[in-house]
């Protein structure tokens, strides 16, 4: 229903708005990430979830041990995209799930759901890939949304400070506004906000190494998967604004 109908036929009842305005592949995403902690929760024991993190974590070090037994790799080809749908715990599928519901919203609006899906699992991937350089040999896994949600922020920085284009109705000669244009990597750092967002970005995510030098608590925050992420989704936007139309 046209929120410019003056006198629609069959008007809706007050008071039926939804509270939510999220696109359905946002909260269908959302609810699936949802069910994965509720089953880790109160459904899985101790060696499920072992299990559970075992084939579905992504975990750098089998390609190490891919190498006296490849059958261990196998997962690898599963796990960069997986391990976006696992957390640690209530708390960390909170920040993440606000987190997405904030970037997937103007992504999926603007491309689609297909698209922001795809961007989501391949800055996912991005994030892992940038992970496993950086900590091969340590045996640490990765878990968690944020690694994709990052390349959606980054995906949204592309158009989000542009501003809006108005053009002038063919019909009624009204002028309305049709959207934003996808700027290039150099309107990114001659626009000011977009400039220092980005820095912004990179400067918090890069000082995480350094956090337990300065506080003396060791931090879980997968840094890598936030920047590859992050980078991978400035890139892989410009993918599909060619097939936007």
């Amino acid at each position: 229903m046209s929120e410019q109908d003056q006198t629609p036929a069959n008007p809706a009842p007050a008071g039926r708005e939804p509270v939510f305005l999220l696109p359905g592949a946002v909260s269908a995403m959302i609810g699936l990430m949802v069910a994965i902690q509720l089953a880790s929760s109160l459904v899985l024991n101790q060696d499920g979830l072992v299990q559970l993190v075992f084939w579905f974590a992504f975990q750098p070090l089998r390609i190490i041990a891919a190498q006296s037994d490849p059958s261990l790799a196998i997962p690898l080809i599963w796990t960069p995209f997986t391990h976006a749908l696992l957390h640690g715990g209530w708390e960390h599928l909170l920040v993440n799930s606000a987190w997405f519901a904030i970037f997937a919203t103007p992504i999926t609006r603007r491309y689609g759901a297909g698209p922001m899906l795809a961007m989501f699992f391949l800055s996912g991937a991005a994030g892992a890939a940038l992970f496993a350089a950086t900590t091969l040999y340590s045996g640490s896994y990765l878990i968690g949304a944020s690694g994709g949600v990052a390349g959606l922020t980054g995906a949204a920085t592309r158009f989000i400070f542009q501003p809006v284009i108005v053009a002038q109705h063919p019909e009624t000669g009204e002028r309305v506004a049709v959207g934003r244009r996808l700027a290039s990597f150099g309107d990114l750092w001659r626009d000011s906000r977009a400039r220092l967002f980005i820095l912004i970005w990179v400067v918090l995510n890069a000082a995480v190494p350094l956090l337990p030098l300065i506080t003396g608590t060791q931090m879980s925050i997968a840094w890598q998967a936030h920047l590859g992420g992050f980078f991978a989704g400035i890139l892989l936007v410009g993918l599909f604004e060619k097939k936007a139309g």
